[in-house]
């Protein structure tokens, strides 16, 4: 039992020195900093109700993607398997989509701060090419039978009998 701690606790120092995990670790941050500046009672309280609700939306919807990344990129780390990693990385790739856009539903909802959103967006494009280039790492041989079909490796089909 407390060799398998040791083993986690030598899986997570690793992770944690990732560059990716590091940035997305930056962009938590950023986002966390923006959602806390659009719920700013008095900096908002001339818009209108609804402008207003939408706002703290997407600042709060900016937040909780940028929650997932981290842990996301832990899950594929810790579980090895190349269909553990692809669900994790699809995953972080799509709450990284979600705040690119998220930044634009915040400028049209009236958020002050851009020079935040400016920051975020760029902290987003290199935490894109940190996460392409870590995907290139995994290794596509090192499976179990997905028999969802979505994270086999080439030629291995859904339907193929168990080895």
């Amino acid at each position: 039992m407390f060799e398998d701690d040791d083993d986690l606790n030598k899986n997570r120092d690793e992770f944690e020195k990732m560059p990716l995990y590091k940035k997305g670790w930056v962009i938590f941050d950023l986002a966390d900093k923006i959602a806390s500046l659009a719920n700013d009672e008095e900096e908002y309280a001339s818009l209108p109700e609804t402008e207003l609700r939408l706002l703290r939306h997407h600042a709060e919807q900016l937040r909780n993607d940028a929650m997932l990344i981290c842990p996301k990129i832990a899950g594929a780390e810790g579980g090895d398997l190349y269909g553990i990693r692809m669900e994790n990385a699809t995953i972080i790739r799509k709450a990284g989509r979600e705040i690119q856009t998220g930044c634009s539903g915040l400028e049209m909802w009236g958020f002050k701060h851009t020079e935040y959103l400016e920051l975020l967006r760029q902290e987003i494009e290199e935490f894109r090419i940190l996460f392409a280039e870590w995907v290139q790492t995994f290794d596509p041989w090192n499976y179990t039978l997905d028999r969802w079909g979505l994270f086999n490796p080439p030629g291995v089909n859904f339907d193929d009998p168990e080895l």
